[in-house]
């Protein structure tokens, strides 16, 4: 639960992630806002999302229903590199399992997703799928999700990273990309597919450009 210890704690651990030359280009979690319509700084691509509360915790929710692919969009259109956060949270029925994800430029850029049923940490153009490696992901628990872009010569490198809450990220990217195109700007997005009948979770959301 987010007692407020945890968030000072958890509000160290960000502000420690940022440099002191980054830019913060978007964040937010949730905490002072009550239960309601998803904020205004969110544009639905499609799905209900809501702010919701459990106890201290304040989310955003994507509820178990209908059973599609949803996302919503944040922040400003860039191009320039970064790196997007967030915590997920999802939890299987029998052998349905949810999918959930971020994403950077857009709504066909690049996006990070654990898919459960495939047992993967991915990384898709648009809605396909283009790289991926073994991921053991956990039902009913929280997991955070961090994607990062990097320019590279004429092209760029994507690594993406997920770890349990609680736990800290790898130092080496679990999944990683070069891709040659140099691409188009666009807003940050989360994405979630509740297969599994079950809400899908979203919280600590946060955008920083080096």
């Amino acid at each position: 639960m987010k007692h407020p210890l945890v968030f000072a704690a958890v509000a160290a651990l960000l502000s420690a992630r940022v440099g002191a030359a980054d830019t913060v280009l978007f964040e937010q979690n949730f905490n002072s806002l009550s239960a309601g319509p998803l904020p205004k700084e969110f544009l639905a691509l499609a799905g209900e999302f809501a702010v919701a509360v459990d106890g201290v915790e304040h989310f955003l929710e994507l509820p178990g229903s209908p059973l599609d692919t949803f996302g919503a969009l944040f922040g400003p259109a860039s191009a320039a590199p970064g790196s997007l956060e967030g915590r997920f949270f999802g939890s299987k029925q029998g052998r349905k399992f949810p999918t959930f994800g971020l994403s950077l430029r857009g709504a066909g850029g690049y996006r990070l997703q654990v898919s459960p049923g495939k047992g993967q940490l991915e990384i898709y153009k648009g809605d396909e799928p283009i790289a991926g490696v073994p991921f053991a992901w956990q039902s009913g628990t929280w997991t955070w999700l961090r994607l990062s872009m990097k320019k590279q010569d004429a092209g760029w490198v994507l690594e993406g990273r997920a770890w349990a809450d609680g736990a800290t990220a790898s130092a080496e990217p679990l999944v990683r990309l070069e891709v040659a195109a140099e691409g188009s700007p666009g807003r940050a997005a989360i994405w979630g597919s509740p297969y599994s009948g079950t809400p899908i979770r979203f919280d600590d959301l946060r955008w920083i450009a080096p």
